[in-house]
């Protein structure tokens, strides 16, 4: 009897860092190869994609300096921590983000990794990096729109 498959989408680590450090150009999902001790440990909810970067190498992309930490129960077959790992995306976007890259300025950055499916799955994104006023801005624009909901919430409120 075969064992059901996994359905929808499980998110296993996010970089919430990346939506404030960078402006988001296009993003892209893109499939990981991984050892058994790395899906084990991913499966339990552990990854961290804060220092984590994407490069393009020879027509091959890669991922590296994300942590998934070595799974517990695994032995002498554990995996390194911090390693490169292979990225499965189609030639045609391997050759856009190549492109993009190679431009002043824009550097590849995992958003999150997830599970689709059942299959390990992380989503990129051709970021620009932001300058520190515009940050601020960003910043600043959430604040004034959160405070402006509330107003109109409790004006609303005041109304009934």
């Amino acid at each position: 009897m075969a064992v059901p498959k996994e359905q929808g989408r499980k998110v296993v680590a996010t970089n919430r860092k990346a939506r404030h450090d960078y402006t988001i150009e296009d993003t892209f999902e893109a499939g990981l190869v991984l050892s058994g001790t790395e899906v084990k440990s991913l499966r339990m909810g552990r990854a961290s994609l804060v220092d984590g970067y994407g490069f393009i190498d020879g027509g091959e992309a890669w991922l590296d300096a994300v942590h998934i930490p070595e799974y517990s129960q695994g032995t002498w077959t554990n995996h390194p921590p911090r390693r490169k790992r292979k990225m499965l995306l189609h030639k045609a976007q391997i050759i856009k983000i190549s492109q993009k890259t190679k431009e002043g300025g824009y550097t590849l950055v995992p958003l999150s990794i997830y599970f689709s499916d059942g299959r390990a799955k992380v989503e990129l994104a051709v970021a620009k990096g932001k300058r520190e006023y515009d940050k601020r801005h960003a910043l600043r624009e959430r604040q004034d729109k959160r405070e402006a909901d509330r107003a109109m919430s409790s004006r609303k409120n005041l109304g009934d």
